[in-house]
């Protein structure tokens, strides 16, 4: 599976392939049942998941040939009934459903003859380099958007997400980033792959920036009138659902991600009622209200496999390969081809769907990350469209991956433990603080604060974490921001001198652990 959101939910959902095994007989589609199931049980099905997986509020949009079926809320905006109830026009943050909108834009700048997919990015970004100078003057426009620079997934995001880099800064620290699998063989989700993308949009369109763009060119034209490229200012907005997780403790309210560096891969803040014009504009060939906004040309170039993710039949869904194009993935499902992307920001986890043979499209947001829910809702909305009989998808995926969450829950246990007996440190605080460096990343502050060491980050001004000492020379390290986790932080001590400092974050923001060293 792939993971394109920040969250945990992309592991529980491979949790789920990896462990349970349900073999489906391929059926003709049934619009009947489908309709039967919005009406009659849609609500029962939402508030059940919501209780199970500890969601405060969710939207669900379907539009069927032509029509917008459904497109409501449930529960509210903020955990223990909240904050008002969430309705259609309820904010959520898209996050990486903004890349459809990228390559949408890309597909319509070859259309216009201004670039061509399969150019070099240093035709439009001449200092643009990757770690090595082969892939350096091989990358395409069509490469970056494909997840295949030999990355590994979210390679460089605890660098640059939620952080004061630019988005100039952002792709000239891609050169540090030091690929794990040969170019262009492998798939590789990569962030700062759509940032470059949407320096391209600049580079060609006379200055004009990516939200600029999408703006003009697709939100306005089709009416989305409360759908926003950039998260700026979400806080303030009067209608929008508060994000929460319940990844490593009892659910808590996280601050809003703050990503406007991270445009053109993440930024835009979108609700179902709006989402159904992008819906019926996908389904109905580019056009919207029967206006043509961008010729069919260009939404047939995103959908184009680009990149082949698997082709290995799925044990879980009727499903048996996956491709991504420009900024969208596709696979088989029951016979019928399935478009589709999810998106997570810290505190959200969304997608969005549409299957042009059945003229059928679907939105799910949801503001708690931890969980898996938000894509079962979309797969029983598919099975009860596309014929396929009736499992609990919900109930399948949460019984998956309880073995997960229970391995989650003994880690952090142990971690507590090891804290609570508050053994005397074998060094002074002292000893540890300093200046740490690494050559992705830049600049952390590890200083003495009580009983503890205080960590600061140099591109997160927003960002804090504690030290508290567990054993030898390691501490539990606890972030300010509850999304980036709790971690067993090792210090390396050579000869009585602390020399460096294993920084991890949760491995939906990043997978593989930073080496800070000191000064």
């Amino acid at each position: 599976m792939s993971f394109p959101f920040k969250s945990l939910a992309g592991a529980l959902v491979l949790l789920a392939e990896i462990f349970s095994i349900h073999n489906i007989k391929a059926q003709p589609g049934n619009p009947s049942a489908g309709r039967r199931f919005i009406q009659d049980s849609l609500r029962a099905y939402v508030e059940r998941g919501r209780r199970l997986w500890n969601i405060p509020g969710l939207a669900v949009a379907v539009v069927k040939d032509g029509q917008v079926v459904v497109s409501q809320g449930f529960g509210t905006r903020a955990a223990g009934g909240q904050g008002g109830p969430v309705d259609g026009n309820t904010l959520f943050m898209m996050a990486s459903n903004s890349k459809l909108f990228t390559g949408t834009a890309l597909a319509q700048l070859e259309q216009e003859g201004k670039l061509r997919l399969d150019d070099p990015v240093r035709r439009y970004l001449p200092g643009y380099r990757l770690y090595d100078s082969a892939s350096s003057q091989l990358v395409s426009i069509r490469d970056v958007l494909g997840h295949k620079l030999g990355l590994k997934t979210f390679q460089g995001d605890f660098t640059f997400w939620n952080s004061t880099l630019s988005h100039a800064e952002i792709v000239e620290k891609m050169r540090l980033l030091k690929p794990v699998y040969p170019f262009r063989q492998d798939y590789g989700y990569c962030n700062s792959g759509f940032v470059t993308a949407g320096q391209i949009i600049a580079a060609v369109s006379g200055g004009q920036p990516w939200e600029s763009w999408v703006q003009a060119r697709l939100l306005t034209p089709l009416g989305m009138t409360n759908t926003f490229p950039l998260p700026d200012g979400i806080a303030q907005r009067p209608n929008v659902a508060l994000p929460y997780s319940d990844a490593f403790g009892p659910l808590s309210r996280l601050p809003f991600d703050e990503l406007h560096n991270m445009g053109p891969a993440a930024g835009l803040v979108s609700c179902t009622n709006d989402l159904t014009h992008w819906l019926q504009f996908q389904l109905d060939s580019g056009k919207y209200n029967k206006n043509r906004i961008l010729p069919w040309a260009t939404l047939h170039r995103t959908r184009e496999a680009n990149t082949l993710i698997s082709a290995d039949k799925s044990p879980l869904f009727p499903i048996h390969f996956r491709t991504y194009g420009l900024g969208i993935f596709s696979a088989d499902y029951n016979g019928r081809q399935v478009y589709w992307h999810t998106g997570g920001a810290d505190g959200f986890v969304t997608n969005v769907c549409f299957v042009p043979e059945e003229n059928l499209g679907l939105t799910v947001l949801t503001n708690q990350d931890n969980q898996s829910f938000f894509e079962a809702l979309r797969y029983q909305i598919l099975d009860a469209y596309l014929g396929v009989p009736y499992v609990d998808r919900s109930r399948q995926l949460w019984l998956s991956a309880q073995a997960g969450r229970a391995d989650e829950r003994r880690r952090l246990a142990a971690l507590a433990a090891r804290a609570a007996r508050k053994a005397k440190p074998v060094r002074p605080l002292t000893a540890y603080a300093g200046t740490y460096q690494n050559p992705v990343y830049g600049t952390i502050t590890v200083a003495p604060q009580g009983r503890q060491l205080l960590v600061r980050f140099g591109h997160h001004p927003n960002l804090t974490a504690t030290l508290d000492y567990l054993d030898g020379d390691t501490f539990r390290l606890t972030y300010s921001n509850a999304a980036y986790g709790i971690f067993a932080a090792p210090f390396t001590v050579e000869k009585g001198q602390v020399k460096s400092l294993e920084v991890r974050v949760n491995e939906g923001i990043e997978q593989d652990p930073y080496l800070f060293n000191k000064n």
